[in-house]
């Protein structure tokens, strides 16, 4: 009777394990459609699709650059230059979420000579403000002024969209009929049809942005010389890798 006890917990316990499988296996399955069809043929095209935009941001690097006897002088005189530009971008407009601190910095410059430890002749101090745009024709007429308060360095302009979405949207728009029309290439070719698409990823985009520093533009003026800037037009692009499923 000892040993007819356990037999009797274990075969009791079969029949419980066995109706939880059964819970389980009838439990409802989500079902994921393979990438990959069971019949049929896919092929998978890679498609760049464009657009074209007129830039609307001017980002532009503009600042001095300050000589002096000591440290302290260069620093003095960098802060009273540099004061009168950010005056001078205040006074044009220019909004304070656009205006951005992009390099203080403060060098010893050096006499070198032969077989002479180099010397500290002097010093130079920089200061740089990161200024963005948004009326790009007014851009030109803005570094003038600047250059007339003491800006000695400038650098840009860098221009880009600042609303980009839409052109991409676009864009992305123009790969899916490039991307479906060479399917229906490939597909003639083969004797088939496009049945549809099976997936789309993207592999890539480029949204107009800053790419390289264009150059400033002189024009003749009545009594001076100007600075203008030309837009021209910004490729925005994106790249899509869809897969198509082909039959008879």
């Amino acid at each position: 009777m000892r040993l007819a006890l356990p037999v009797m917990i274990a075969l009791a316990a079969v029949p419980a394990a066995t109706l939880t499988t059964v819970a389980v296996a009838q439990a409802p399955q989500t079902s994921i459609q393979p990438m990959i069809p069971a019949s049929g043929t896919v092929v998978d095209v890679m498609a760049e699709g464009r657009t074209t935009r007129v830039p609307d941001l001017a980002t532009i690097r503009a600042g001095v650059v300050t000589p002096g006897a000591t440290a302290a002088q260069a620093l003095s005189d960098n802060a009273n230059a540099m004061a009168r530009v950010m005056a001078a971008l205040r006074k044009a407009g220019v909004a304070p979420r656009d205006l951005a601190t992009a390099t203080v910095q403060l060098a010893p410059q050096y006499r070198y000579a032969d077989n002479q430890p180099p010397v500290i002749t002097g010093y130079q101090a920089t200061n740089s403000v990161s200024v963005r745009f948004r009326d790009v024709a007014r851009s030109g007429a803005i570094l003038d002024a600047l250059v007339k308060e003491g800006a000695n360095q400038i650098d840009g302009p860098n221009l880009s969209l600042a609303e980009p979405d839409a052109a991409l949207d676009e864009a992305r728009a123009d790969a899916v009929k490039r991307a479906r029309a060479r399917a229906e290439l490939y597909a003639r070719a083969a004797g088939l049809r496009v049945v549809r698409i099976v997936s789309i990823a993207e592999a890539g985009q480029d949204s107009g942005g800053p790419e390289r520093p264009m150059m400033l533009m002189a024009r003749a003026a009545k009594a001076d010389m100007s600075t203008e800037i030309a837009p021209g037009e910004k490729d925005v692009t994106a790249t899509l890798q869809v897969r198509f499923l082909l039959d008879q």
